[in-house]
């Protein structure tokens, strides 16, 4: 996601000194995974790292830094959470402290471009020295190594580096998990408010562009086109599509038109047993081989998590959505082990 990129940049054009804060690396058991951002101000702060003891910790050092023109704009620290942090966790965070300043939007809008373009980069972070000018830089991606020294995030490489400082890389993609929703009503709106928090590229489509709302996240594009048919034919291969239209008609003529692809990730209609009876006899009376459907969930939603309310349906949803999510996330992490041995 590009949400912490998105907030230093605003933090920028605002001309308001904020330090961004990363997860640099995790042993034991932490709160959160390494990579995980946090931005804080003198009098905000934006996403988190945790929470806790850790989090409060990391906020009051970045504001003690904030006005100290004599302390270097990058830094590390090891927290260790039971000594220093009182938490159960245990583990050791090593967390890397950012002062933002007008020089680093050059690097912030270049890594947002690239993730929007779909492309794999690295971030290296010079944390810098006596006589060593911190930088950012961002590079190719390097050749596949093992998972424990990749993303998940940025990893620790040679604090003793040859260069006199120490020096972190970032490996950064772009979310692999692109859903299409289909359908601005009350449930669409839940559903991508939800995703819009989440780690995914979301693309709204409707035909009525007066439902659609003034704001939404930067994850999610808006398609206001009576030609949703177009859109479907220009998703990526291994979309997800949500389905959930006012018009019954439009729906099936939807479900016919992804099922021409055969190459969803993830394909859920908005409905009940009874629709759902209903669109199978269609489809088998209009000669779609049972498999193709077969592959369309309906109702949609986590089964055992009841209500029709749109938010109780959006959170139901969203959950299988992640979980698809991880399940990709394990698979490519089994493919590089197989790869590396």
């Amino acid at each position: 996601m590009t949400a912490w990129i998105d907030q230093a940049l605003w933090c920028l054009d605002r001309q308001q000194p904020a330090v961004l804060i990363s997860v640099a690396s995790v042993r034991g058991s932490a709160p959160r995974e390494a990579g995980a951002k946090m931005l804080v101000s003198a009098g905000h702060q934006w996403l988190t790292i945790g929470g806790g003891q850790l989090e409060w910790q990391a906020t009051r050092l970045a504001r003690e830094h904030l006005g100290n023109a004599d302390h270097p704009d990058r830094w590390v620290r090891d927290m260790p959470l039971a000594a220093s942090a009182g938490q159960c966790c245990g583990g050791l965070v090593t967390l890397l402290f950012e002062r933002l300043r007008d020089t680093d939007r050059a690097w912030l809008r270049d890594a947002c471009d690239r993730l929007r373009r779909q492309e794999s980069f690295e971030r290296e972070v010079g944390v810098g020295g006596p006589g060593v000018t911190p930088w950012v830089r961002l590079q190719a991606p390097a050749a596949a190594s093992h998972p424990a020294n990749r993303f998940q995030a940025a990893r620790l490489l040679d604090p003793s580096d040859p260069r006199g400082c120490p020096v972190l890389t970032e490996p950064l993609r772009p979310d692999s998990l692109q859903i299409l929703v289909f359908g601005a009503g009350h449930v669409g709106h839940a559903l991508v408010s939800i995703l819009g928090t989440l780690p995914c590229r979301v693309t709204w489509v409707d035909a009525r562009e007066d439902l659609f709302p003034d704001v939404v996240a930067p994850n999610v594009v808006i398609e206001a086109t009576d030609t949703p048919e177009a859109v479907i034919d220009q998703a990526p291969a291994g979309s997800c599509y949500l389905v959930m239209t006012h018009d019954h008609a439009l729906d099936q003529h939807l479900c016919e038109q992804i099922m021409k692809r055969d190459d969803a990730a993830y394909f859920g209609l908005i409905g009940s047993a009874t629709k759902w009876h209903k669109f199978r006899q269609r489809f088998a009376a209009r000669g779609i081989p049972p498999e193709r459907y077969a592959r369309i969930t309906c109702p949609i939603g986590e089964p055992g998590i009841e209500g029709k309310q749109p938010a109780v349906i959006a959170v139901s949803v969203a959950a299988q959505l992640m979980r698809l999510r991880t399940q990709r996330e394990h698979r490519a992490t089994q493919a590089d082990l197989a790869v590396t041995h």
